[in-house]
């Protein structure tokens, strides 16, 4: 008769002969996640924190004595959201129609700023470890983009739109 620890280990001993491979350990990847957009035919991504709904271009009324981007305030949902064209402030020419612009709502504290851009191109996803850097783009965007991501030979450029609505030339509207 065997003894009951030495029965305890054959059986362990037999379960560990007859076991099945662990499964193959894989790194989990992290991801990083931002709105597509389209700006001046190049596309660019913007985080999905900064981003707080996407409209159709709303009815404006046009505020008099502001900068030509100024493109007038929208009620939504009983908010007043000044919407501004995001390529003319830049300097750049839209290259879109009307039908397939969309305005970015930026939300800053109490304060809800449109952003008009010419096409949303939906929620795109990034390896973090994609990251390049954003040097081969227009000087016009420099000082908003900063880094980007790099996709099926395609570069991503990361538009930090919280940084453009706190720059004092974007607060500078009056003519």
């Amino acid at each position: 008769m065997m003894h009951p620890f030495a029965r305890l280990l054959d059986i362990a001993e037999r379960s560990r002969s007859h076991a099945s491979a662990l499964p193959q350990q894989v790194e989990a990847v992290s991801y990083w996640r931002g709105v597509g957009f389209m700006l001046a035919g190049q596309n660019f991504v913007a985080d999905m924190a900064d981003v707080s709904e996407i409209l159709q271009p709303p009815r404006l009324t046009k505020v008099p004595g502001v900068r030509s981007w100024v493109l007038g305030v929208a009620n939504v949902r009983g908010r007043l959201v000044p919407v501004m064209d995001l390529a003319g402030l830049l300097g750049l020419p839209s290259k879109a129609n009307w039908r397939s612009r969309r305005v970015l709502v930026v939300e800053q504290g109490d304060h809800l700023i449109g952003l008009l851009v010419d096409a949303v191109l939906g929620m795109q996803q990034f390896p973090i470890d994609r990251t390049v850097a954003a040097d081969t783009i227009d000087p016009a965007f420099g000082v908003y983009v900063e880094h980007g991501f790099e996709r099926d030979g395609r570069e991503w450029p990361v538009f930090q739109l919280v940084q453009l609505v706190q720059a004092p030339e974007f607060l500078q509207i009056a003519v």
